[in-house]
């Protein structure tokens, strides 16, 4: 049996993840309900994963994917979020960034690119 890859992450960031999990944005949770249960074609997602020395919104461990929800406190700072995609593209994972209002106006079209 082939062992999946296991991406290391800083411990210390394990309670503020638990934290933005509780208080996660109406866009989080909305995408959330289509996550969770393995409802997008049986894939297990985690929510408010720790990966290296960041915590991304969800994760799917068999894909290597990652799904960021940017709302207002990614506004006016494109460089933080290109150097964190940069950092975990080195690590082997894709990133899908989408817009708190693309979410709640077209989740269907972002479904839809998440799946593909």
């Amino acid at each position: 049996m082939k062992r999946r890859k296991i991406i290391p992450y800083n411990p210390k960031l394990k309670e503020f993840a638990r934290k933005l999990k509780n208080d996660s944005t109406f866009t989080e949770i909305m995408m959330w309900n289509y996550l969770k249960k393995k409802q997008l074609r049986d894939f297990d997602f985690d929510r408010q994963r720790p990966i290296d020395k960041y915590i991304v919104d969800f994760y799917c461990k068999d894909l290597f994917l990652v799904i960021e929800i940017d709302g207002e406190s990614h506004y006016g700072n494109p460089e933080k979020d290109r150097k964190k995609d940069k950092r975990l593209n080195e690590l082997g994972v894709k990133v899908l960034r989408f817009d708190d209002m693309e979410v709640v106006h077209q989740l269907d079209k972002v479904l839809e690119k998440i799946e593909r």
